[in-house]
């Protein structure tokens, strides 16, 4: 089982303690029925955002040091809705904990036609090395397209990081998900994560919820991506 650190830890217990991580039986998009939900959108009081930008900041930091080493960056683009509050606070983080200072972006969902229009928000991404913050990764669907929309704007993603990576097997069947971001993006160290999935199942083993412990066990053996290090 892996070890947690203490900002891996204070988000696990935070999220548990507003609902936004769930362990029981639920259906997700895919069809799958998963032994555990999480739900970012649940992460909205002052403590939780917190607690949540720490380990977002920290996670980014020492991914910038780590070896192979997360690119530099100059802006955080956080997709609408759930990720722009975190994307914000990552930012903050980034500048008050690690004196680290980057621009922060998110997009609309609908173009603006009036005033200075289109569908960005914030720090201009045109001609800027953009870095793609979103909270749980199942597929890569939507980080997939958060690449795309930066792009589109003149952007270059040099990473990725997410709050929780489920180490499913990803759309292409063989590679797990991150491995087929990693792709997209030029090769391993592109994507960083705070959780993943094994995580989860060492706080349980921890905390003696030995069968909540079996269920997502057996889950991982059904779809669990094997090569994610």
């Amino acid at each position: 089982m892996s070890t947690l650190d203490k900002h891996q830890n204070a988000l696990i217990e935070h999220s548990m303690a507003v609902g936004a991580l769930k362990f029981g039986s639920f259906v997700l998009k895919s069809g799958r029925t998963s032994p555990y939900f999480f739900n970012a959108g649940l992460l909205a009081s002052g403590a939780v955002l917190d607690a949540v930008g720490s380990a977002y900041a920290a996670t980014i930091a020492a991914a910038l040091h780590a070896e192979p080493a997360l690119p530099p960056f100059d802006v955080i683009f956080g997709p609408a809705y759930k990720a722009i509050s975190l994307a914000a606070c990552a930012a903050l983080l980034l500048h008050r904990e690690h004196a680290l200072a980057v621009g922060y972006a998110y997009d609309r969902k609908e173009a603006k036609d009036h005033g200075e229009g289109g569908v960005m928000v914030g720090a201009p991404v045109r001609g800027k090395r953009v870095l793609v913050l979103d909270d749980v990764a199942t597929a890569g669907t939507a980080i997939r397209g958060s690449i795309d929309k930066v792009r589109a704007e003149g952007g270059e993603v040099v990473g990725a990081v997410l709050m929780l990576d489920r180490q499913e097997v990803g759309r292409e069947g063989g590679r797990s998900m991150l491995q087929e971001v990693e792709g997209l993006l030029g090769g391993k160290g592109s994507v960083v994560t705070i959780l993943k999935m094994e995580h989860l199942m060492s706080w349980l083993e921890q905390h003696g919820r030995t069968e909540e412990l079996a269920r997502m066990q057996e889950y991982w053996k059904q779809y669990g991506a094997k090569d994610t290090e």
